[in-house]
């Protein structure tokens, strides 16, 4: 296990919460917070199974959903230049997409848009439609495929819509695709051009890149494993390479700790949407208060109160956690590794992240 502190504070109960992740079952995480007491890097676990090296506290991940922050940002960004209203309907900009034309760039940022999600989707019976592969073996057989952020969205809309624009709420990949396609309709540049002109260079992001077909990750990085059922058997694979243009716009980037605290900071601080469009930002809807790329999440007095945040997890492998105060003066960010316990995942993870937020917090 490693622990670089950037302050003189020693904060065992920081490399304590980070330990509890492992002792959860993940590989390792990376961790870092920047409060009152200025900043803390450290990191618990290993970079690779079978190895005792502990994860570089600098290391890219594919961050998954927190992409959706950035996007969300974005499309904000063009809506304080003019470019275009939340209350736009989406088809006045994309019209060959042929979308139901009461859906609004609200209802993509929000999900309420009912545009059905290109990765499949569970409904409350029970039942699953499905989608392009994102989970189990098929995911495994077929990660290195490439897809185009057009022919994502294609193959949702001609899924039947999950409801009616507006009237509902559910979390869907392709809203943030469709996004995708509107940033780069109105600023004639391709999105990793935008998001480098408008968040990347202006804010130092050295480590956060759009990858398209890449499929390596750069520079020092952590392993992620996935578990997954073949046939009677369970086998586990190093997915640490993957393809992630299955998720453009909605979950593809790759990027660090160190420039996901600076990207959220600067965002909670006003530095890139104006405080209106922050407002409109922290606006949550749906059972789960969920505003326009983030999540709206109030811990109690007793415990900090309100945070925003967008945690994410690529298809298999990777995690990540970003949470901010809503002036950004504390900020939690973390890069999570899954591992080759017999654990679930989703079954050991809230109470490593309850006790990790309530020392943060």
């Amino acid at each position: 296990m490693n622990t670089s502190s950037l302050t003189t504070t020693n904060r065992p109960q920081l490399q304590q919460a980070a330990e509890a992740f492992v002792a959860a079952g993940f590989a390792g995480i990376q961790l870092r917070v920047n409060d009152e007491h200025g900043e803390w890097v450290g990191s618990a676990g290993v970079r690779e199974l079978g190895s005792a090296e502990a994860p570089a506290t600098d290391g890219s991940f594919w961050v998954g959903s927190v992409t959706k922050t950035f996007t969300a940002t974005l499309i904000l960004q063009l809506v304080a230049q003019g470019k275009l209203s939340l209350d736009d309907a989406v088809a006045n900009h994309l019209p060959a997409l042929g979308l139901d034309e009461r859906i609004t760039v609200r209802m993509l940022l929000n999900h309420t848009s009912g545009i059905f999600n290109y990765t499949g989707e569970f409904y409350p019976d029970g039942t699953f439609a499905a989608g392009i592969p994102a989970s189990g073996k098929d995911w495994v057989d077929n990660r290195f495929l490439s897809y185009q952020p057009i022919e994502l969205v294609h193959r949702a809309l001609a899924k039947p819509a999950r409801f009616e624009p507006g009237t509902d709420w559910s979390y869907s990949n392709t809203n943030y695709t469709v996004a995708l396609l509107l940033i780069e309709q109105l600023t004639s540049t391709s999105y990793a051009e935008a998001l480098s002109n408008q968040i990347s260079q202006p804010l130092g992001l050295t480590g956060t890149v759009v990858p398209g077909d890449l499929t390596d990750l750069p520079g020092p990085h952590a392993h992620g494993y996935y578990r997954y059922q073949d046939g009677d058997d369970w086998k586990i694979a190093d997915v640490t390479r993957q393809n992630l243009s299955l998720l453009a716009g909605a979950g593809d980037l790759l990027s660090t700790t160190r420039d996901l605290h600076l990207f959220f900071t600067a965002l909670n601080s006003g530095k890139l949407i104006p405080q209106d469009l922050l407002t409109e930002m922290r606006t949550g809807v749906g059972p789960i208060d969920y505003g326009l790329g983030v999540f709206v999440q109030d811990l109690g007095p007793e415990h900090g109160g309100q945070v925003l945040h967008h945690n994410g997890s690529a298809p298999g492998g990777y995690g990540a956690l970003m949470y901010s105060s809503p002036d950004g003066t504390r900020t939690l960010t973390a890069g999570i590794t899954m591992g080759d316990a017999d654990s679930n995942p989703a079954e050991t993870f809230p109470a490593a992240l309850a006790a990790l937020l309530n020392e943060v917090y």
